[in-house]
């Protein structure tokens, strides 16, 4: 980058040495200079970076692409339906579904689908989560529970998909019922909606939090 913003600057040299008028590309004196130029163009920019900032903390995973058809008056309408799972790994994860004429479409619906559906998940100062929990979605459930430091995430499938992006590296899953991804992925999401810190469900049972540790 530096070898190309020399090799502009001394493109631009000869030119201003020879009185060619560069009013248009500057914040001159032209009206067409003081809209492209000056403090507007940097606040835009800073903008753009902001939000670029702000996608690049999520991540996507496509869990599963199905080619999917339709039987309407015509005919049988085929289209394409994307699993994604979003998440930020620092608590917040979601699953969303997306269905479009391409895969490329799907997938976006999909993600944006995911950002919707976002749930806060409760960390330990392991990365683990602060209790055992079950989720439940349609014929799939699955039970989670808290691991120790070094056991990493102990899961497969969609379900593992959701714990890694959630930010938890010590857990252990296990799935019941149903192997499919939806159903699992959504099953996870309840599981870990349902999590509750120490401190909340000290508050809830009305004890003291010494008493939830001993």
């Amino acid at each position: 980058m530096t070898e190309i913003n020399e090799t502009i600057q001394s493109s631009d040299v000869p030119a201003a040495a020879e009185g060619q008028p560069e009013q248009r590309r500057g914040g001159g004196g032209g009206k067409g200079g003081d809209r492209r130029g000056g403090s507007g163009g940097g606040r835009r920019g800073e903008g753009r970076r902001g939000g670029q900032e702000r996608d690049s903390e999520w991540q996507e995973r496509v869990v599963q692409i199905r080619r999917v058809s339709k039987t309407v008056k015509g005919g049988k309408k085929m289209s394409f339906r994307a699993i994604i799972v979003v998440g930020n790994e620092r608590g917040q994860v979601g699953v969303g579904v997306g269905k479009a004429g391409d895969v490329i479409g799907a997938v976006r619906k999909g993600v944006a689908d995911g950002k919707k559906h976002l749930v806060k998940v409760p960390l330990t100062r392991t990365s683990s989560i602060p209790t055992e929990s079950r989720g439940v979605d349609g014929a799939a459930s699955v039970l989670m529970r808290p691991a120790a430091p070094g056991t990493g995430v102990i899961a497969g499938g969609s379900i593992r998909t959701v714990l890694e992006l959630a930010g938890i590296k010590n857990v252990l899953a296990k799935r019941l019922g149903s192997k499919t991804p939806l159903n699992n992925a959504r099953a996870a999401i309840e599981a870990l909606q349902a999590l509750r810190t120490h401190k909340e469900t000290a508050k809830e049972r009305g004890i003291s939090l010494e008493q939830i540790y001993s």
